[in-house]
């Protein structure tokens, strides 16, 4: 009799009968000690609860019939879920082997469209799709699965590494970390990226164009590769950690991409318009082409904007020239202040003495340039003593008499602070604003584009604009049609503009 009603209780708790179910299979992620310590806690719970039912004088529950049973609540765990690891390998897994068997049959069903149950790393896509995953994570599960040394994942060799995975790794973050980084490695280097990048490059549809010309494929994965550090490696290692990738929206972007066939929509990250902006601006500064840049040829970016004394800390940090990733870095920064790595890039540049505060004297350092450039145009100056109440006014720092990096972060005019010191183009630029128009703008928390997604979308069409007129009059028809000239698409440029740029001498 005790044994029949245990049954039919039960019945009405889905997570003992999952449990059962386990045991009944020899399931070793359930042990029969805690079982028999889950049914006895049911009982007991149980028991009370015909007790408090017949004081309230309810019936007792009406016998099993055909009609569908509405269990009651079930009881709480006696303990709690097992917390995620931080780590991309723990010996626990968050998810039940039904669910993992599920996967495997369905990446096993996958597999069977292919010769010979084998999948290059064209048809991984297929794979990943069945393993639920975005489409262009295709390339981490092909190299993830050891198809870079054979040319081929089989369904025995994939099916190994994703069980692996599914008892490791909690959450997508986890999962790409594990399948894109080196050997016992938890964090993500550059030269993980590639063949990731190399995939989306060949087979994205918005990238096309680049198939007949190799040669630059190279400059634009390391472009992407700086953008990705840039946004994403907050701690300035050189390692992008889990912590870095979840709190990041890279692998939000990625997926954007199966969805959007214009890349140039996706702005973030991937955009082949903001390549083409920086490498270009990188080209028009290298002059002999030696892969790198000396500080005469940075100075002279946008004639000459920034202060010799701000170029001089670029010499002093990278032993004396810049090469094209590190532009990179320079171009963003210099371009959109306001983002926390720009204002992380400007302090540093600034913090000549590397003690982690801004102190008077080094203000007043960087300063004086622009009183002798604003002499030079005519201009009276701001006498140093004003200009540096009106510049504490604007940060409050908290502690009198030097600026941290927080304070910066804080004030959220960062931007304005900088140019103030080392960028006299644009700081000429803020004071004949309108102070009212400059607040109302800090004030706005309607989202809107970046002052670097600004500025690369009016410079492209500057280039462009540039190479049609160039075009028209190398053709001589620019007094004819020049009114009517469309922008040139992607693959037209490459085979004008990119052609002068012989970004084949970058494919070092």
């Amino acid at each position: 009799m005790f044994i029949k009603e245990s049954k039919e209780t039960l019945r009405g708790d889905p997570d003992l009968r999952c449990e059962l179910a386990f045991l009944s299979r020899g399931c070793d992620l359930v042990l029969p000690s805690r079982f028999k310590k889950r049914i006895k806690t049911f009982q007991q719970l149980q028991a009370q609860s015909n007790k408090q039912d017949k004081k309230s004088g309810t019936p007792p529950p009406a016998p099993l019939s055909p009609t569908p049973y509405v269990s009651p609540p079930t009881a709480p765990p006696s303990s709690p879920p097992p917390l995620q690891s931080s780590s991309p390998s723990s010996s626990t897994s968050p998810t039940s082997p039904f669910n993992h068997d599920a996967a495997i049959t369905a990446i096993e069903t996958a597999f069977t469209e292919f010769e010979e149950e084998k999948a290059d790393i064209y048809e991984m896509g297929k794979i990943a799709k069945a393993c639920g995953c975005p489409l262009y994570w295709k390339a981490a599960m092909f190299n993830g699965a050891g198809g870079e040394r054979t040319g081929f994942v089989s369904v025995h060799s994939f099916i190994a590494t994703w069980r692996k995975l599914l008892h490791s790794c909690y959450d997508d973050s986890s999962k790409f970390i594990y399948l894109l980084a080196k050997p016992g490695c938890s964090y993500l280097d550059q030269e993980d990226f590639i063949p990731l990048l190399q995939d989306i490059v060949d087979t994205h549809p918005g990238l096309t164009f680049l198939k007949d010309a190799p040669e630059f494929h190279s400059r634009y994965i390391t472009t992407v590769i700086q953008r990705i550090f840039y946004v994403v490696n907050r701690s300035w290692t050189g390692r992008i950690t889990m912590t870095e990738l979840r709190r990041s929206n890279f692998l939000q972007t990625l997926a954007l991409l199966e969805e959007e066939d214009d890349i140039n929509q996706i702005t973030d990250y991937f955009s082949y318009e903001h390549f083409y902006v920086i490498y270009c601006k990188f080209w028009e500064l290298d002059t002999d082409h030696d892969l790198y840049i000396d500080p005469k040829d940075l100075a002279r970016y946008n004639d000459h904007a920034s202060s010799s004394r701000i170029i001089e800390r670029f010499s002093v940090q990278r032993e004396g020239r810049m090469s094209y990733a590190e532009f990179s870095w320079f171009l963003i920064s210099e371009e959109d202040k306001k983002s926390p790595t720009s204002i992380e890039y400007w302090f540093r540049c600034m913090d000549t003495d590397g003690d982690g505060v801004l102190s008077m004297f080094e203000l007043e350092y960087f300063y004086e340039e622009q009183c002798s450039r604003m002499e030079g145009m005519g201009i009276e100056p701001l006498p140093f003593t004003d200009l540096l109440c009106q510049m504490l006014d604007l940060v409050k720092p908290e502690s009198q008499g030097k600026i941290t990096l927080s304070d910066l972060k804080r004030c959220r005019m960062a931007h304005i602070f900088f140019d103030t010191f080392f960028n006299l183009e644009k700081y000429l630029d803020h004071e004949q604003r309108d102070p009212f128009a400059l607040q109302k703008d800090i004030d706005n928390e309607c989202p809107e584009p970046s002052d670097w997604d600004k500025y690369a979308s009016e410079e492209y069409e500057i280039l462009v604009a540039e190479e049609t007129a160039n075009e028209q009059l190398h053709e001589g028809t620019f007094d004819d049609d020049y009114e009517e000239a469309e922008l040139p698409v992607q693959g037209e440029m490459v085979g004008n503009k990119m052609d002068k740029l012989l970004i084949s001498d970058l494919s070092a």
